[in-house]
């Protein structure tokens, strides 16, 4: 087996954006960005890089997905002849459970799949692919979790100098977690590759096929790859001494690929494997999309400047978490319970699901069908703020504060702020058995209610003690404080669940 290292990129073309958030593509640790991609191949016994064109199309139904890719490589290195073509379709079919707040996904590969190689005089073609994948996804208000396994397995049959001369079984194992949410998403693949080469070669100075040798041998490659995406607000300023506004903020989204494949594969010389002798390494690949911005609406108020909640209050009105036009935002008066739901609702764009949407349309109200109640005896399905209520108490954000009422315009205490920030995260099991003691000076005044509520927030830095050790569960939130805390809940779906899902997990 011909001895040959190469390191390239593979230059891409995306016939039509790939649809949703972060996944990466196939099962080999590729990377890739709008035009660029690379992907390290193993068959001949050594790493190496090709370059070439892809595409991606995708098409989506109500409970089934299809992702067809088109691969077009070649060594990067001019000193080295060779190709990779491929093509395979997955399909994955999604088992809603509305009654769990769970999903269940199915992935195959169709059977139409092809992927040939040829690198010098070696040549490997894929004669079966067997691959399986489930998912579960846990669909909660503010963001979607997810985690899955996958089994494959590829048969090559291998052929030098034009003749059939072995094959190569790769057996593929592992798993990905993920997060998608309006801020972001993360998935991250751990694969493991285990390479079996069984075939006929000669030694450099034989020429006779009488005289070629049976070998095998067998190498393992530990792929580590993340698709990220993520929405970050920053603040760009005006540069003109004559305007109407100093300046405001954007909103980018960035999205990275990264992978890191760890190889364990045999020394050869003159073709053959050594005996106990491996070649081990790591190699990491990376690229990014270029970032898309967006300008948002310029905040105007007349009483925030300087105040310390400023940045925190001007980046919610950017984001139209707070409405009116008002150049007053009053930011030490009370946070109503109706105004932080709203926030929480648009600051995390939860939204009924198009299979919602699609029910309510097909669904018009009948002569005699009863019209629709309010959830809570206070509140009119007329109100203008009953639809954001509607989706917080069908999401399973809020329950009222008793059997019919919900207090819409009572102030905000902070105890409830937490709790309806960690039901939207869908935390709240997160929690330890009853009966556990928090560290907080006023660990007795936090009510039952919101005691697993207030240990998550805590655990996970969504919420701290103040300089006294204290949480002030009972205290009335000010619009201001309110606003500081809607923030670092977006700030948590924006970098900690990056953090966890990426680097926590891919050492980079």
């Amino acid at each position: 087996m011909k001895r040959i290292t190469a390191i390239a990129m593979t230059i891409i073309m995306c016939i039509i954006p790939f649809k949703g958030w972060a996944m990466p593509m196939d099962f080999a640790g590729g990377v890739h960005n709008e035009y660029e991609y690379a992907e390290i191949v193993f068959l001949t016994g050594e790493p190496i890089k090709f370059v070439g064109e892809y595409s991606v199309k995708v098409s989506e139904r109500k409970d089934e997905q299809i992702i067809k890719y088109d691969f077009r490589l070649a060594p990067e290195d001019k000193d080295i002849e060779g190709r990779l073509t491929r093509r395979l379709t997955l399909i994955t079919k999604y088992d809603k459970r509305n009654d769990k707040g769970q999903t269940i996904a199915y992935t195959e590969i169709d059977d139409n799949y092809k992927e040939n190689i040829t690198i010098e005089d070696e040549e490997f073609d894929l004669e079966d692919y067997q691959f399986s994948k489930s998912d579960v996804i846990d669909n909660r208000p503010a963001s979607d979790f997810y985690s899955g396994n996958f089994k494959g397995r590829k048969y090559y049959k291998y052929y030098r100098d034009n003749e059939e001369n072995g094959k190569v079984i790769v057996d593929i194992s592992g798993g990905d977690v993920g997060y998608k949410n309006f801020w972001g998403g993360t998935e991250t693949q751990i694969l493991d590759h285990i390479i079996n080469f069984q075939g006929f070669v000669l030694e450099d100075d034989e020429e006779d096929e009488e005289d070629a040798e049976e070998i095998s041998w067998q190498g393992t490659v530990n792929i580590q790859t993340s698709d990220s995406t993520t929405k970050t607000l920053k603040y760009s300023e005006n540069e003109a001494n004559f305007s109407s506004f100093s300046g405001g903020h954007l909103r980018a989204t960035n999205q990275e690929v990264v992978s890191e494949y760890r190889y364990d594969l045999p020394k050869f010389r003159d073709n053959i494997p050594r005996r106990g002798k491996r070649d081990k390494d790591t190699i990491s690949l990376s690229r990014k999309m270029n970032p898309k911005v967006e300008r948002l609406i310029i905040p105007k108020f007349k009483d925030v400047s300087g105040h310390w909640a400023q940045d925190y209050i001007e980046k919610l009105y950017s984001l139209d978490v707070f409405e009116g036009s008002s150049t007053f935002f009053l930011p030490d008066t009370p946070m109503t319970r109706v105004e932080f739901i709203k926030g929480i609702i648009k600051a995390c764009n939860m939204r009924p699901t198009l299979d919602e949407e699609e029910s309510t349309r097909r669904r018009p109200r009948r002569r005699n069908e009863e019209p629709e109640e309010s959830y809570f005896s206070d509140m009119d399905v007329e109100d203008q703020d009953y639809s954001d209520i509607k989706q917080a108490v069908e999401k399973g954000v809020i329950k009222g504060t008793n059997s019919s009422e919900f207090r819409p315009d009572e102030p905000l205490v902070k105890a409830e702020a937490i709790t309806i920030l960690i039901r939207a995260l869908g935390f709240e099991s997160k929690s330890p058995t009853p009966g556990y003691y928090m560290a907080f000076d006023d660990d007795e005044e936090i009510p039952y209610w919101a005691r697993d509520y207030v240990y998550v927030a805590n655990e996970f830095g969504l919420v701290t003690g103040d300089t006294g050790n204290n949480i002030n569960p009972d205290k009335i939130m000010t619009r201001a404080e309110a606003s500081a805390m809607m923030v670092r809940f977006l700030e948590f779906l924006q970098r900690d669940l990056q953090k966890d899902y990426r680097e926590n997990i891919v050492n980079f």
